[in-house]
């Protein structure tokens, strides 16, 4: 399994697939929160590696995440906000006057981050290490 990891200023949002690129769980988690979410999920799980994504914060989440002592790959983020918000939309469509307007247009309810977790993961999948830098 891998585990996807969106880092932000604030927050950071982490989604764990199976190779398939299912996804297990995700979830979004304040800074300070993170690091004891993920040793549980890691507790639980057999993590192969984690995909970071190489954006906002990531060099001090990646320095929170080395007590995990799983390999550490950065991934590039490049359009995963604009795909996140395309996968929120299948996963939950608008209804009502809503479905009405391009969804271009439209903003999801609540924050994305684990769905841009799950498209950094699925990302470092595809792509797998020789295509990111590991650090």
């Amino acid at each position: 399994m891998i585990l996807g990891i969106d880092p932000g200023s604030a927050k950071a949002g982490y989604a764990l697939i199976e190779a398939s690129g299912a996804v297990v769980l995700a979830g979004i988690e304040p800074l300070d929160a993170l690091p004891a979410r993920l040793r549980e999920i890691a507790g639980g799980h057999a993590i192969a590696a984690v995909a970071l994504g190489r954006g906002t914060n990531a060099l001090a989440i990646k320095a929170r995440l080395e007590e995990l002592r799983l390999p550490i790959h950065f991934v590039d983020e490049y359009e995963t906000t604009r795909r996140a918000r395309e996968l929120y939309f299948v996963d939950h469509p608008p209804r009502g006057w809503r479905r009405l307007i391009p969804l271009g247009m439209q903003l999801p309810e609540r924050p994305i981050d684990d769905y841009a977790a799950i498209l950094i993961a699925r990302r470092f999948l595809t792509r797998g290490v020789e295509a990111e830098s590991q650090t």
